[in-house]
């Protein structure tokens, strides 16, 4: 079909949208949040490592990174799609491809939801076949418990939501360990309680910075319904339960993990007393620095367990 033209001969601008197959691409690609990613495969091949006291199969690491990171982006893209109405609303994530903003989103809802099952569908069939079942099953329930238990069941209902969600984000611990042993023993359990209690503190901080936005989205989170003296209050609370679980792996994982656990819970411990007395003192909170703080303190931990776990057993 031919464009209309005008008065002049000359056709109009076309104003559909008309999106590239790179476009439509990208858009998927961030739904994944590939920040959040790199975080979970952080954790993952250092307890690899752990799992094997030494460096697993190349073959085994690549799958299990693989296979992690495509279960993680089912998982995120998946809360995309169910959450795009309050993404809309918030500042923070207003930017996210789902979010139209005035005009037409980068990706169709539709889209999105059948790259987030395809992602989860892959996922499951690289580690099932390539690892193991359990290590799949795992990741699946990784993938189920976000969806369903943390986006669908808590985050709009209870401040409590980060506190339990959060567990989705322990799964990539038990995967790895899985992939490399066959079982879930306990450091698994004691590397999956790390992260438990550190995404509290981790998270809230966060959501002080931006408690406007969960407020004028109707997402309950504990800045928005509890005062910044108690938000503080429970940061400290769990910090000082991840840093003893951290030190209840040391006799696993060595004297010199124990010893640099030990530092940089202290390093951590000192971020979160130091949240507390600016809240108290009525000064500015600046939790973002008890944010950024506990991504480099999980990284470096991590990075810990991997070279202890490399190193010769005395």
């Amino acid at each position: 079909m031919t464009q209309a033209t005008g008065a002049l001969g000359i056709a109009p601008p076309d104003f559909t949208e008309r999106r590239s197959v790179r476009l439509v691409a990208r858009a998927l690609f961030l739904l994944t949040k590939p920040r959040i990613i790199e975080l979970l495969l952080v954790t993952t091949l250092p307890t690899m490592l752990l799992a094997q006291r030494g460096l697993p199969g190349i073959g085994l690491i690549a799958v299990t990174l693989l296979g992690g990171a495509l279960a993680a982006g089912s998982a995120n893209t998946l809360n995309c799609y169910l959450d795009r109405d309050i993404d809309a609303i918030m500042k923070r994530t207003s930017r996210r491809p789902l979010v139209a903003n005035g005009g037409p989103a980068a990706v169709k809802p539709g889209e999105a939801l059948a790259s987030g099952i395809l992602l989860g569908a892959a996922a499951t069939v690289l580690l099932g076949l390539l690892a193991n079942w359990l290590s799949a099953i795992l990741a699946d329930g990784a993938i189920l418990f976000y969806v369903f238990v943390y986006t669908m069941g808590l985050k709009r209902r209870t401040a409590s939501n980060i506190v339990i969600g959060g567990a989705a984000g322990c799964f990539p611990v038990l995967v790895g360990w899985a992939a490399v042993t066959g079982t879930v023993t306990w450091p698994a359990i004691l590397l999956f309680a790390v992260i438990f209690f550190w995404t509290p503190p981790h998270f809230w901080a966060l959501a002080m910075k931006f408690k406007d936005d969960y407020a004028s989205a109707g997402v309950p989170m504990l800045p928005v319904v509890a005062t910044a003296a108690s938000v503080a209050r429970k940061i400290l609370v769990y910090s000082y339960i991840m840093v003893a679980v951290t030190l209840a792996l040391a006799p696993y994982a060595g004297l010199t993990y124990g010893i640099s656990a030990a530092v940089l819970g202290g390093w951590f411990l000192v971020e979160a007393h130091r949240l507390r007395a600016r809240v108290g003192a009525g000064e500015a909170a600046a939790p973002m620095r008890l944010f950024h703080l506990s991504i480099a303190y999980l990284t470096l931990l991590f990075a810990v367990i991997a070279i202890t776990a490399l190193l010769p057993r005395g």
